[in-house]
Order: structure tokens, then sequence, then C-alpha cells
């Protein structure tokens, strides 16, 4: 079953807001594995303008004493020494590479695989070498993707869906599925596993699924919070995780 992994990044950036210590990423993340979650992300960024370095160890700190396995603490972002420093003091059980320049708002595509293949290699390499995590990497709807992303020695591929909830309500919506389950079928055929994330949401979430059932994993951050300035974290996380059981 597709399990639920909470971005706490706009937690975090509301926090940071003020010179003050709430709201909690700890707490918020505390009540989502309550409600149902399976898994916390983060993507700290250099400039620290959401997630901060004491969250990612304060989070690991908590997840490895009071939520052990299969609970998992998945850290993404582009892989600076500084970021791979992170990982590696953190020790996750996943860890998702992903393609973003440091002023980016937010990413928007995936890894261009043989543009960058050296230093993919190079990064999978070291995190195999000093942590026990998957890696992840962060790919567009491209079915050749699929192949490349093993050739470099990757677990798992993260579907970019920025393009599906862009293509929802339109009538491109079917085509767009098409490819996104073609790539995700390519995975599958390379050995490699599926997750997904990027404004998926309470509207868009099920058909996705429904179309990859074989989907691992979700990471929701944007609409969850969102949904939880009506609902609650708590109340957010649980139709979420509603959601996810009724598209199987």
């Amino acid at each position: 079953m597709t399990v639920l992994s909470v971005n706490l990044n706009k937690v975090a950036l509301l926090r940071n807001q003020r010179d003050i210590d709430y709201p909690s990423v700890i707490q918020m993340a505390e009540i989502a594995l309550k409600a149902g979650a399976q898994g916390i992300t983060v993507h700290p960024r250099p400039d620290e303008r959401h997630t901060r370095k004491t969250d990612v160890s304060e989070l690991a700190t908590l997840l490895r004493n009071n939520y052990p396995a299969p609970v998992e603490f998945n850290i993404e972002g582009y892989p600076t020494a500084d970021f791979l420093d992170l990982v590696e003091a953190a020790q996750p059980q996943q860890v998702t590479l992903v393609p973003d320049d440091p002023d980016q708002k937010t990413s928007d595509h995936g890894w261009n695989i043989n543009k960058d293949r050296e230093l993919l290699t190079g990064v999978i390499a070291r995190i195999r070498d000093k942590t026990s995590a998957r890696v992840s990497v962060f790919v567009d709807h491209v079915p050749a993707i699929a192949a490349e992303a093993a050739s470099v020695g990757a677990d798992r591929i993260e579907l970019y869906t920025g393009p599906y909830f862009e293509a929802f309500g339109t009538d491109s919506r079917q085509a767009c599925l098409d490819g996104f389950r073609k790539t995700a079928e390519a995975a599958r055929d390379a050995g490699l596993e599926v997750n997904a994330g990027h404004d998926l949401n309470l509207e868009n979430l099920g058909l996705f699924l429904e179309t990859i059932p074989w989907v691992e994993e979700v990471s929701i951050g944007h609409a969850l919070t969102a949904d939880a300035l009506l609902m609650g974290m708590d109340g957010a996380v649980r139709a979420y995780v509603d959601l996810i059981s009724k598209s199987k």
C-alpha cells in the first residue's frame, strides 16, 4: 500500500516568518504520525528559509528514539557537500536527490541524468558507503529516464507530478497520466520502485494512485499544510490517509 510522507517545509516556513519557535516542526511531525502518516519529509536548502539544519537533527532524534521502523525519515535536496554531511549525520531511511538551484522557490523539474551522470553516480556511492538509506532520484515523466536512474545506482525514482497538477482539469489529463504510467512501468521493469510528489492534493491524488497503484510513497507538503488550516494537521493527515486507502 502507498504510504504518506508529510513534508514539513511549509510549517517551518511559517515559523521562520517570526523570530519565535512556533509552529513547532517537531510537534507537527508528532501529530502527523499519530494521525497515520508513515513518514516525514524535509527539504533543507542552503539559506534555511524553511527547514533548518537543527530541524533535521531534532527530527532524526525524534524518529529514531520514538518511532521505530516502518516510520521513515526522508531528506530531499540538491547534493551539495553540506547536504551530504547533513544526511550522514541524520542517517535517514531515504534520501531523495533533487536538481534544484539554491534560489528556486520550489522544485520544478527532474534530473537530466545523462548530463549529471558523474555527479549522481558519485553521490549515490557516497550515500551507500556512509548510510543505510535508500536513494530516490527526482525525475520527469519520461520513460527512458527509468533505465538511466537504475544505471547510476538509484533504488527508486520520485515522479515530479507538477505537470499532472497542471493538466488535471484539462483535456490533456489522460495523456499526461498515460505518460506517468509508462514511466512508472519502465521503472518497475528496470527494478526500481516508484515514489511521487509535488502538487498532489485531495482532488487529484486518488486518480493518480488508481492509475499507478504500485506507487510506494507520496510526499505531500504544500497542499496538506493548506488543508490543515481548515481541518487541523490531524484532520488533514487523516483525510489523505483515508483517500490513499480507498484508492486501493
